[in-house]
Parts: structure tokens; C-alpha cells; sequence
């Protein structure tokens, strides 16, 4: 059982500066910078701040449809996760191609 104070960490919802601060995230060699932000928030937001990422990512002039040195998109890597579907969505919502 987790402790009450812990409870409050899981599911965090981040506010507007916090989700934008994944935008300052350094890629590593040979990583393109626009795919390592996007994994970066798949993998560290819960679906509501990975929505607002996704606004201020592309506003930035970023790229929904940046590859990995793999040659994959966020979008194939998270539809093959379960519990992708929701941001598979929210990419294909903000513009990102299948």
C-alpha cells in the first residue's frame, strides 16, 4: 500500500511551464532532437500534459513526425504499446502522420 503522501506524486499533472520545459530536453548523438522530445513526454506525462505538450511542440515549429535513428515515428513506436492508443491519438489529433 502506497503511503498517502505518495498518492500525490502518481498521475502529477504538471502546469503550462512545467510541460514546456520538456522543450529544453538535449538530444543525445545521433538522436534527433524533435523525436527525443516527444519520447521524452510520452514517456514522462500522463495523456492530458501530453496533449498540452503536443500544442506548445508544434508551436515551436517541431516535428510530430520526427524519426528515431530506427527510422520509426513516436506514432508506430506507441501503437505497438498498450497503453499507446491514447497518445497515438492525441499525435494524429495534432497532426502527426501514420
Amino acid at each position: 500500500m502506497l503511503k498517502k503522501d505518495k498518492q500525490k506524486v502518481l498521475g502529477e499533472v504538471f502546469d503550462d511551464a512545467r510541460v514546456k520545459s520538456f522543450l529544453d530536453y538535449e538530444a543525445p548523438a545521433g538522436v534527433s532532437t524533435d523525436f527525443h522530445l516527444l519520447e521524452k513526454a510520452y514517456r514522462g506525462m500522463n495523456i492530458d500534459n501530453f496533449a498540452t505538450f503536443l500544442t506548445f511542440f508544434t508551436d515551436a515549429g517541431h516535428n510530430l513526425n520526427a524519426v528515431n535513428p530506427e527510422g520509426q515515428t513516436l506514432v508506430q513506436i506507441a501503437s505497438q504499446h498498450g497503453h499507446g492508443g491514447d497518445y497515438v491519438n492525441a499525435l494524429k489529433a495534432a497532426g502527426a502522420q501514420t
